[in-house]
């Protein structure tokens, strides 16, 4: 039977774990403590009982886990562990996260620094990255098109184009994605 909302809130902690179900392998752990979490139970393709956690209730209310159950429904028919998936969406996100124009840049100046480059060169360079952060600093390096860094040095004035194309080509020095267009926008040829 359907959970429903009023079930959901008048549904109070015991000694141990209250499972309620909503159909489909949708669970909602009533936890001890007070808690409430929702889980799918489902079966792997080695046919081993497995278990997806979706978030806590009522940060994440019935609908929207009815919603993440059908999602990871989809996933298992197409042969798609929904575990395995959510591990792979968080590694990439981290990877992601680590290669944006910003923690690029940052690690760049750091290079800089460590190499003793004269305070004012690092001077205009945190500039120059401080104006771009609000524009491109929490994007992927690797998803930055050459028509946003142009849109960029446009506003600063193009001959400012040197130390972001240093930049880059620390990117591409230490592997993290790059456009070779990109490179060759940004070092004028």
């Amino acid at each position: 039977m359907a959970l429903t909302n009023k079930q959901i809130d008048n549904t109070k902690p015991g000694p141990n774990i209250i499972k309620l179900s909503d159909g489909g392998g949708l669970q909602l752990w009533v936890m001890p403590n007070g808690s409430k979490l929702w889980n799918l139970a489902y079966r792997d393709s080695a046919q081993k009982q497995r278990k997806l956690s979706f978030g806590p209730y009522p940060r994440l209310g019935l609908a929207d886990a009815r919603k993440k159950r059908d999602e990871a429904k989809a996933l298992l028919a197409s042969g798609i562990d929904p575990n395995q998936q959510k591990r792979l969406d968080k590694l990439s996100k981290a990877i992601s996260d680590a290669t944006t124009f910003k923690a690029i840049a940052e690690e760049y100046l750091d290079k800089m620094k460590r190499e003793g480059r004269a305070a004012s060169t690092l001077e205009k360079t945190e500039w120059l990255l401080a104006i771009a952060f609000p524009f491109i600093g929490e994007r992927p390096i690797s998803e930055i098109k050459p028509q946003e860094i142009l849109a960029v040095l446009r506003r600063l004035g193009l001959d400012k184009r040197r130390r972001t194309d240093c930049l880059y080509s620390y990117a591409v020095a230490v592997e993290s994605p790059s456009s070779a267009l990109l490179m060759r926008l940004l070092s004028g040829g």
